[in-house]
């Protein structure tokens, strides 16, 4: 269950989050509350799973170069295959879609040859190959979503 704490929290910060040098004591005399309060309920909820992290989304490709991958992955391997894609710091996120290529992630990296060194890496280490899809056209999709506060 969520504390109406935690609730402020991922509706008000998770699109504007303070830009700031303390960002976290910004957010809690915003809220009326400490900043021990709020650190302790962002890692309650970090704990939890309802976050997984905390830290800004660059548009892509204005800093380095970035890519999606699939990859095909046998279902009693993917939650494996899955954790050891998590470890690369490249990685933005990775999820399963329903499909022969049920291993999706987006790759950042600093140049091509960062890039290919990384997929080369995560091919090895994995025993599976990459399909690399490059941005063409950038759509944004807000993937914000509003709690009800209300309990």
């Amino acid at each position: 269950m969520l504390s109406p704490l935690d609730k402020q929290l991922l509706n008000n910060f998770q699109q504007d989050f303070p830009l700031s040098t303390t960002p976290y004591r910004d957010i809690a005399d915003s809220l009326g509350v400490t900043e021990d309060d709020v650190l302790f309920a962002l890692t309650e909820l970090t704990e939890k799973q309802f976050i997984s992290r905390i830290g800004l989304i660059i548009s892509p490709n204005r800093m380095g170069i970035s890519t999606l991958v699939a990859m095909a992955i046998p279902a009693d391997k993917l939650a494996t295959i899955a954790d050891i894609i998590s470890q690369y710091p490249e990685v933005n996120h990775n999820y399963e879609r329903e499909n022969c290529f049920n291993l999706w992630f987006v790759l950042i990296a600093a140049n091509a040859g960062q890039m290919q060194s990384v997929i080369e890496r995560i091919e090895q280490q994995t025993g599976f190959t990459t399909m690399q899809l490059p941005l063409i056209t950038d759509y944004y999709i807000n993937l914000g979503f509003e709690l009800e506060l209300d309990d």
